[in-house]
């Protein structure tokens, strides 16, 4: 196997693991930069995992090809709705945003492990019999030598995470909702003096993170577990917001720190095949996402500023 034939393996996979952790690290760099730390991204991708899988299996035989597509949909949906819960407890009743996500956390999976135990009677649910196909994307496929690299044996959903990634980042730095947004994440009351409604900006920011990371667990469970389970996100939302900080509350820095971990991920899964790690044992192989994760973070968290007030609950009328 030579170096193009390992890359023709390894860069797809990357793409397909970095999709996951794209749309949850885009929903918390909406939620931050309006000023409301999200460490509830975990527990949001377990809710959106748990509909995704649930949804699947129940109308697999209804819809089809199309179930994939529409379970990622009511996967967003049912996050959303649950992020309103941190989104009241963090903006409305001004409790400390951390407890807060550590709480939805906590709760998203009793929950889904209750539900789990009663729908289905065992610790898991069945296996999804529709997920998303691999695919060659036409005419990009052909392109000689990058082709079969970039767009082959891949997942139109991966390349979508991508897309969004370069959309959010036009909303945020190019329109005004974005410009909205930065302002009540770095000077509320600055913000609120121009006659921007920050409880309104907040709220809006925390749904959508709760949107984005019900993809992101939806996507994950669909391509890689195909059914739910406790162990089934497994630390991917952490992953999604040390993508955030590794990006520095950018979209495009977001999406490019997901593909690094991705990276990473891929690796501990197909390293075995490759001539250049196979020897390695697999144990390093699991755990180097999670070790990359760390020293990422331990070499770039000091040179990434957050938002000025990320963390702080705004009072109207108050410094």
């Amino acid at each position: 196997m030579d170096f193009y034939q390992v890359l023709q393996i390894i860069i797809p996979s990357m793409i397909a693991y970095a999709a996951p952790l794209i749309f949850t690290a885009l929903g918390g760099v909406f939620s931050e930069r309006s000023g409301v730390i999200n460490i509830g991204l975990e527990g949001l991708m377990v809710i959106g995992a748990f509909t995704g899988i649930v949804f699947n299996l129940m109308y697999a035989d209804v819809f089809g090809v199309w179930t994939p597509w529409l379970s990622v949909v009511v996967a967003m949906l049912a996050s959303l709705l649950f992020s309103a819960l941190h989104a009241v407890a963090s903006i409305t009743f001004r409790a400390d945003q951390t407890v807060s996500g550590v709480a939805i956390n906590l709760l998203a999976v009793g929950l889904t492990l209750f539900l789990v135990k009663k729908i289905y009677d065992k610790g898991q649910t069945d296996i999804i019999t529709e997920t998303f196909p691999r695919i060659d994307i036409p005419l990009l496929s052909d392109i000689p030598f990058i082709g079969p690299i970039f767009f082959s044996n891949g997942y139109y959903i991966a390349y979508l995470a991508i897309i969004v990634a370069i959309i959010v980042w036009y909303i945020i730095f190019k329109t005004p909702f974005g410009l909205r947004l930065r302002a009540v994440g770095e000077h509320p009351m600055a913000s609120d003096t121009m006659g921007v409604n920050v409880t309104k900006i907040r709220y809006q920011a925390v749904l959508l993170s709760g949107a984005f990371a019900g993809i992101g667990g939806a996507i994950h469970a669909t391509l890689f577990a195909n059914d739910f389970s406790h162990t089934t996100i497994n630390g991917q939302g952490f992953m999604a917001i040390a993508a955030m900080i590794f990006g520095k509350w950018n979209p495009l820095g977001a999406m490019g720190a997901a593909l690094f971990f991705g990276l990473a991920q891929s690796l501990s899964i197909v390293g075995s095949s490759l001539p250049f790690i196979k020897d390695i044992p697999s144990v390093f192989l699991l755990i180097m996402p999670y070790i990359l994760t760390i020293i990422a973070l331990t070499g770039f968290i000091g040179r990434a500023d957050a938002p000025k007030a990320s963390g702080q609950p705004y009072i109207k009328g108050k410094r």
